[in-house]
């Protein structure tokens, strides 16, 4: 379970406030994997981070009763001096799991050879992504936030980020955002809508498209 308790986020742009995430109220269901959409600028990110811990809100808060991921292509929480293996045997404790499992996985999974070994500020940001993304996959959350991670690498990389990301959903949720609707409707079961602020939960993900791609239509034609 999440749930938003009058959660609002806002920035200063030009002496004006701009709110982003506006006094969410709405708890999200346990054991749902959910589609988040909206358009560009709307504040996907925004409320991922959110979730995730990484921005404090400017009113109100997140509550959970269960494990969440950072967000799974977010690498900001790597230290850049350190080698790849350095950042996941830090992960590992942090986290209480065990770290030699952790860093096998991540060394097969990521496929970065010796520059596992090498710092991460030598990485492009797709090796980075491969990074963040198999040490999340290492670790058993309850909800994994995704934001077109599984878009990484080439065919047969992307093929193996599906299939593992499909083995965690069988016990776990998650909170995914995607630009491909074939995608969302392949991992999710439920959609959120966020627009203007607010959040708007579908039980049914096709409902949620639809909805989305009328804003989407509206939008375009102003």
């Amino acid at each position: 379970m999440i749930r938003f308790e009058k959660l609002s986020k806002w920035y200063w742009a030009n002496g004006e406030r701009k709110t982003v995430i506006d006094e969410l109220d709405l708890t999200l269901p346990t054991g749902k994997s959910l589609g988040l959409l909206g358009r560009n600028g709307a504040g996907k990110s925004t409320l991922i981070n959110l979730i995730a811990g990484i921005l404090p809100p400017d009113q109100g808060r997140v509550v959970s009763d269960g494990s969440i991921s950072w967000p799974v292509a977010f690498g900001g929480s790597f230290h850049p001096e350190l080698t790849g293996a350095q950042n996941v045997r830090f992960v590992a404790r942090i986290y209480g799991v065990d770290t030699d499992s952790l860093i096998d996985f991540v060394a097969d999974f990521s496929e970065l050879g010796r520059y596992f070994y090498m710092p991460v500020r030598t990485y492009s940001s797709g090796m980075r992504s491969r990074l963040t993304f198999g040490t999340s996959m290492g670790i058993r959350f309850d909800t994994y936030l995704v934001d077109e991670a599984t878009a990484v690498g080439d065919d047969s990389f992307r093929a193996k980020s599906r299939r593992v990301f499909r083995e965690r959903m069988e016990a776990s949720s998650a909170i995914l955002v995607t630009h491909n609707m074939n995608e969302m409707r392949d991992f999710c079961d439920a959609g959120i809508l966020l627009d203007q602020g607010k959040l708007y939960y579908f039980d049914d993900l096709d409902e949620a498209i639809a909805s989305h791609q009328d804003i989407m239509r509206r939008n375009r034609s102003k």
